[in-house]
């Protein structure tokens, strides 16, 4: 009786586990630590849009045993819950072609959320309201609505929305969340004001109710690291009391700011407004490395925030750190959606292989026949998938063990923990000094620790006086540690005699003379808006003639001799301005370069290129800038500030 009863218990635990794929237990090489307090209920969803356009080129899906399958099978069997789909109005020219970025019409996503319903997922519709991807920097209205006034433009959403929707129910998809507009931040459509843009949300919104009254209807900003702007979208939606379940937010590592920046705006909106809170769209790389020809907009050199390495398991960390931080520290979090996890390359073999099956299946980001509808974006840069090194499957379609990480975080797999990559060195070094390379280096862990290895660097005698007689320049040095290549890159530079040059340690030394009450004067902590390190200088005001100001930095250690300031400065919507670089010697000025403002990432250097420090003199260096604006509001980035012997 006992060896019956145990080979009945044993027969009904292996039925659960066929049934139940995320209560196996499995060897998994990917450490997760366990998320506490994750409810049974929680959104893990995926963007996979681009599925059929991929199929057609040729892309094949495999499960973890190796064999081929459907992919959304294989992403519901890892915990998907949610699979996001963008439909966009009319993604095609007049014959026909398709723009890319998967076509995706309401046929396209009917077809996904059939199948995504057969694997018991529900679908989260993405609503673009544009023939071709609408995001902040673009929000184009759809071919048949352009010349619209409001009254016909909302009615069109009510209608384009309902019918949408209808036609999904119909074909029996399960619609759990309906998104109404795509990173709307102050357009969409086409229209640029709240006023307008409300009544297009209303519609969106009126007619998801109405077919899906069940479904979530979820609004989808971007830019959280504007924190401003974020209290103001949520403002601004209840001043029009729009009809709304979800505030949902964008949030990319490399350029969104922290974590506890995004989940206290979150958190504040929740309890302001009684919304529901989720990150919308989140990604990262799993390898600095491109797979399909077409540059990535992630990679190893990118000036970007690089918070995990570029590894399977930094992936997977990186997407367990958002969900607890949406599940312990948002207390009106509901869901973690990954963008386009699906999204690999067509083929390994060449760009024009590839690049034939971009045009023919709209497989790539855009193809060239997006052009006429979008010829500043999508008819310069077409091409193939810029994010397929962020995917959650290799290049030929086989998952990552980081696909894993949805189902793993509910009980953990706390695995022995083992080096998983090596932090880089960065190091500026004078030419007159000696070079010491470190003799350890930080080893990041799996569950995303340090340790300190030996280190053993290629460096030779010879480099050594290359770099020296080299002048000013930068070099990478490797090496090897643990098994894996260590990097090092050196600056060498002239001695500065400047403190705190590039603002790292929060502009030491420096001093801001506000001269017309500027709204904002600060170190800001941002790498993809400095020359050098993370940090540097910045300035906003909203109001015409509100900037004006100095930075400037009092050197007492000067020897005597002759000296060169340089330093640099970009910034935009400046419009009638002054700006330059100077020196004082005994307060009175010896040299002025002049600086212009034009636009984001064009940094104007002003250079004063020879000056005399006489013996026991004082030398004030430092920044003037005054800015009429545009109306919008003047801003612009202070960065390396340098000052130099002149030989």
């Amino acid at each position: 009786m006992f060896l019956k009863t145990l080979s009945m218990a044993l027969a009904f635990i292996l039925l659960a586990a066929a049934c139940c794929p995320a209560a196996l237990a499995e060897d998994s090489s990917l450490y997760v630590k366990k998320v506490e307090n994750l409810p049974e209920d929680f959104i893990f969803g995926m963007d996979a849009s681009c599925v059929p356009a991929l199929e057609k080129s040729g892309v094949k899906y495999y499960g973890f045993d190796g064999n081929e399958t459907d992919v959304y099978k294989v992403l519901a069997d890892n915990g998907i819950t949610h699979i996001r789909v963008r439909i966009w109005n009319d993604p095609y020219d007049a014959n026909g072609n398709g723009y890319g970025g998967g076509n995706c019409d309401l046929a396209n996503a009917i077809a996904i959320g059939q199948r995504a319903t057969q694997y018991g997922m529900k679908l989260l519709v993405n609503f673009h309201y544009s023939d071709f991807w609408a995001d902040p920097g673009k929000q184009m209205v759809p071919k048949a609505w352009q010349g619209m006034e409001i009254e016909q433009k909302t009615e069109a959403v009510y209608q384009f929305t309902k019918e949408s929707l209808e036609q999904l129910k119909a074909a029996g998809v399960d619609v759990g969340m309906v998104q109404i507009g795509n990173e709307t931040n102050q357009f969409m459509c086409g229209e640029k004001i709240w006023f307008n843009i409300q009544y297009l949300m209303q519609a969106g919104a009126k007619a998801t109710r109405e077919v899906f009254p069940e479904a979530l209807v979820a609004l989808h900003f971007a830019n959280p690291e504007k924190g401003d702007s974020y209290l103001t979208y949520a403002k601004k939606m209840d001043y029009y009391q729009v009809d709304y379940d979800v505030f949902a937010s964008s949030y990319y590592p490399y350029w969104h700011g922290s974590l506890d920046n995004l989940t206290s705006l979150l958190t504040t909106i929740a309890d302001t407004y009684g919304k529901k809170v989720m990150v919308m769209e989140t990604s990262y790389a799993y390898t600095g490395a491109d797979t399909d020809f077409t540059g990535n907009t992630i990679g190893d050199g990118s000036a970007v925030v690089k918070n995990y390495p570029y590894t399977v398991q930094g992936q997977a960390n990186n997407l367990r750190a958002i969900t607890d931080a949406i599940v312990n520290h948002t207390p009106a979090g509901i869901g973690v959606v990954y963008w386009e996890g699906t999204w690999i390359s067509v083929g390994q073999n060449s760009w024009e292989e590839n690049h034939a099956l971009w045009e023919q299946y709209g497989s790539g980001w855009a193809s060239s026949y997006a052009a006429p509808y979008d010829p500043y974006d999508a008819g310069k840069y077409y091409g193939g998938c810029a994010v397929d090194n962020q995917a959650l499957f290799d290049a030929t379609g086989h998952p990552l063990e980081s696909l894993k990480v949805f189902r793993l975080m509910g009980q953990g797999n706390e695995i022995p923990v083992v080096a998983d990559a090596l932090e880089d060195v960065t190091l500026i070094c004078d030419l007159n000094a000696e070079l010491v390379l470190p003799e350890t280096i930080n080893a990041v862990m799996t569950d995303d620790s340090r340790q300190q290895i030996p280190v053993q660097w290629n460096l030779t005698d010879d480099m050594r006086q290359q770099m020296r007689d080299g002048g000013v320049a930068q070099y990478t040095i490797t090496g090897q540690a643990g098994g894996m290549e260590a990097r090092c890159d050196v600056s060498m530079v002239d001695y500065n005699y400047l403190t705190d040059y590039s603002f790292e340690e929060g502009g030491t030394g420096w001093v801001w003379t506000d001269l017309a009450h500027a709204d904002e004067l600060y170190v800001e902590d941002k790498a993809t808006d400095s020359l050098t390190g993370s940090k540097h200088m910045h300035f906003w005001s909203a109001a015409q003639n509100s900037v004006e100001f100095t930075l400037e930095q009092t050197v007492t250690n000067l020897p005597e001799g002759k000296f060169r300031f340089a330093v640099s400065l970009m910034g935009g919507d400046a419009g009638n301005h002054e700006a330059y670089a100077y020196v004082k010697v005994d307060g009175q000025t010896v040299g002025t370069a002049p600086m212009t403002i034009t636009s984001y990432g064009n940094w104007s250097e002003g250079i004063i290129p020879a000056f005399d420090h006489p013996a026991g003199a004082q030398v004030v260096v430092g920044v003037y800038v005054k800015c009429q604006g545009e109306g919008n509001g003047a801003w612009g980035k202070i960065d390396d500030a340098m000052l130099n012997s002149v030989k």
